[in-house]
């Protein structure tokens, strides 16, 4: 198969005209057509190439336009409405002021199977590894843009993104910078009785690897884990009558609610509480088991991504900055 060109091999010059920098065209992840990402590269901070050697005979040095640092990451993965339009509108800005890249992922609903919305969220299903195509998305970026250091990310998900974001965090916190939950609607425990996706009990049957507890920890003592949610986030996502009809759906399908649906899909039990209530205990079991996070409440935001998003990036900026 033919490989991309990547920016070393494009004249600086050409790189806006070829789609390079700036905002990049959708595209398809090609260990996995069914994803794709977005992709916005600042295009006044960004080294095409950096393992460009300087020719010091030409006036000026070759080094003025290839000393630029790799730029770091920040991947904002969406909820369960696929709504990508911050890379497209608010998220750019900052990339520019950090400076940094932005990547957002897109993983399709339906994918597990014909009602699915969320197997996403809980990383395994036995079609999508979601965890794995970041990794792999991560691995076409380095590949595409050696300007953009995709070694260590900065993780942002809010609500189904939240879910993604603490269980990717689980599985590999040595790809991990820093990382944002926002409210979840339903958080993994590290509790070991319990089967994924409510607790870790078989994470190496589902991963083949463990939950590396101590790597956590180092990132709580960084001060690199926020966990963030609005005030007004408090009510049940569809309130108690949705969640009765779900339950009587499921049993028309003979889907239990903590059983295995459709192609073998685990099912999460039904929402009976608030993501306020969600946060609140795996800060908890976080803090019992030494993991350090900063808890952020944004006053009168009930559960609305752009409302956080502003204290959200006041976390990861500055860690950004001092390449932490």
């Amino acid at each position: 198969m033919d490989k991309p060109i990547t920016t070393a091999e494009v004249p600086p010059q050409f790189l806006r005209s070829a789609f390079l920098v700036g905002h990049i065209p959708q595209r398809a992840l090609a260990s996995d057509p069914r994803i794709s990402y977005a992709l916005y590269v600042p295009p006044e901070h960004y080294n095409p190439n950096p393992q460009a050697i300087p020719d010091p005979n030409q006036i000026p040095p070759t080094t003025t336009k290839n000393n630029k640092p790799p730029l770091p990451l920040l991947v904002h993965v969406h909820g369960t409405s696929r709504n990508l339009t911050p890379i497209h509108t608010t998220l750019p800005a900052f990339a520019n002021r950090t400076p940094c890249a932005i990547l957002s992922p897109l993983f399709p609903a339906n994918l597990a199977h014909p009602n699915d919305l969320d197997s996403y969220a809980q990383v395994t299903a036995p079609t999508l590894r979601s965890d794995l195509a970041l990794l792999s998305i991560l691995s076409e970026i380095a590949h595409v843009w050696p300007g953009i250091d995709t070694t260590k990310i900065y993780l942002m998900g809010f609500s189904a993104g939240g879910q993604f974001a603490h269980r990717f965090l689980y599985l590999h916190p040595e790809r991990i910078a820093a990382a944002s939950v926002g409210a979840p609607g339903r958080a993994t425990m590290l509790d070991s009785g319990v089967e994924w996706p409510a607790g870790i009990k078989d994470v190496d049957e589902l991963f083949g690897r463990g939950v590396d507890r101590d790597a956590l920890r180092d990132l709580g003592r960084a001060g690199a884990i926020q966990l963030v949610i609005g005030s007004e986030d408090v009510k049940v996502h569809g309130g108690d009558e949705f969640w009765v009809w779900v339950g009587e759906m499921l049993a028309k399908k003979g889907v239990s609610e903590t059983g295995k649906g459709g192609k073998g899909v685990k099912v999460q039990k039904k929402m009976d509480h608030g993501r306020m209530e969600s946060l609140l205990a795996l800060k908890k079991g976080w803090e019992e088991m030494g993991i350090q996070t900063r808890f952020d409440v944004v006053e009168g935001v009930a559960h609305f991504s752009p409302g956080v998003q502003d204290c959200v990036l006041a976390f990861l900026g500055p860690l950004m900055r001092r390449g932490e």
